[in-house]
């Protein structure tokens, strides 16, 4: 039995790519503000928060499923492509996983975008199930940050 693997799902948004974009790379400031109810915080604890090499402390909302905190690292960032790496290397999830590495790309589509997002992962142990919660989060926040973009525009 394999123990990694890769989730991979597109979303389509009715935002602006660079809209997108600008919102996911400035997510230390937004995400606590317009997904409050997913994010108590995110602090900067090395670099700037944007830049590779930046480590942010995410602090998850009361109520969320398994993991409350994890530390990420910025693996790299890719402006032209609107390409974002990122990768959780301690935290709850890590009680779960060896590895977890995800990646953002937001596309272009018109007056509108898709977001490709990934991860890569390694289980901590075969019995530990793939990632999917963490794929469904990832989509929910896309969604809830496109509507956010609608209502505050």
């Amino acid at each position: 039995m394999a123990c990694s693997g890769q989730l991979h799902v597109e979303v389509e948004l009715k935002s602006l790519a660079e809209k997108v974009w600008e919102t996911i790379r400035d997510s230390t400031k937004i995400f606590p503000q317009a997904l409050s109810h997913d994010y108590k915080s995110i602090e900067v604890l090395e670099g700037d928060g944007k830049a590779p090499g930046s480590i942010r402390l995410i602090n998850y909302a009361e109520g969320s499923p398994i993991v409350k905190v994890s530390k990420e690292r910025i693996e790299s960032v890719d402006e032209a492509e609107k390409i974002y790496v990122y990768s959780i290397f301690d935290g709850d999830l890590m009680k779960y996983y060896k590895t977890f590495i995800a990646n953002i790309n937001v596309i272009p589509k018109g007056e509108s975008s898709l977001v490709k997002w990934s991860c890569e992962f390694e289980k901590a142990s075969e019995e530990i199930p793939d990632p999917s919660v963490i794929k469904e989060f990832a989509v929910k926040n896309l969604v809830e940050i496109d509507d956010y973009l609608h209502t505050k525009a």
